[in-house]
């Protein structure tokens, strides 16, 4: 009888309730299904998101309404004193545990809830660019933490999703949300673009065309003349525009 009590207790379900406050101790969660409960406040227009397991293009329409949308950055471009942030739709694909996401939200500003059955996974959230002299990361917040020296949404720039210096007089950040982070402080201008999935020329269509072309930077400053596919792959990480379409390099 008491082996078959541990038994029923050891695959028991565990419930996650998780708090996007203060954050929550998943190192007895890491890997195990759970019951995940989710409480998350939003803001119509731009919000950032992580969550420590997936959620599918259909459940993120059943909690945010089926015209929110989903971007992840992809590239990060630096001119003079200002940082370029560029942001991929990946609504398609869905929200993957650990990775920071910029989510608009059309909606009243309110709390949506998160309930599903789920994987749990433990994981560092956080991505990094080179960006001409400076290195940027996009990082999510696990736990509370403060904001001092790092940029984040504020509610009345979030429109065009626009990242702005945090001090500790506009607090910190709760958790799930998501921050940026350059070595060389909050002095530098963000400026984001949002880049619909799939808009970007592939180089592959480069090659098609046998051809040599001239590359140009956002600002249509030319970069390079007269190089092929080969070469425009070699060029730093970034978006640039060829022949008048926008190329992605990563």
């Amino acid at each position: 009888m008491a082996f078959a009590i541990l038994a029923l207790a050891a695959n028991a379900q565990q419930t996650l309730n998780l708090s996007t406050t203060n954050g929550s101790n998943l190192q007895k969660y890491d890997g195990q299904v759970c019951k995940v409960n989710v409480n998350r406040y939003v803001f119509n227009g731009w919000n950032t998101i992580s969550l420590p397991f997936a959620l599918s293009e259909n459940e993120l329409n059943e909690v945010f309404g089926n015209d929110c949308r989903l971007e992840k950055l992809v590239a990060v471009e630096q001119s003079g004193a200002a940082v370029s942030l560029f942001f991929q739709d990946c609504k398609e694909v869905g929200i993957e545990a650990n990775v920071p996401y910029i989510l608009y939200y059309s909606g009243e500003n309110g709390t949506k809830r998160i309930s599903k059955e789920t994987i749990v996974t433990m994981g560092e959230a956080v991505v990094g660019f080179h960006a001409g002299s400076e290195y940027l990361q996009m990082a999510a917040a696990q736990k509370a933490c403060k904001g001092t020296g790092l940029y984040g949404i504020l509610a009345a720039d979030n429109s065009e999703a626009k990242f702005v210096a945090v001090d500790e007089a506009k607090g910190g950040f709760h958790a799930t949300r998501c921050f940026v982070k350059l070595d060389s402080g909050n002095n530098t201008v963000l400026t984001t673009y949002h880049l619909a999935a799939g808009a970007t020329t592939s180089i592959s269509a480069i090659t098609a065309t046998n051809g040599k072309v001239d590359v140009y930077n956002i600002a249509g400053v030319k970069v390079a003349s007269g190089i092929n596919a080969e070469q425009l792959q070699k060029l730093q990480l970034g978006v640039y525009v060829v022949n008048g379409q926008k190329v992605l390099v990563k």
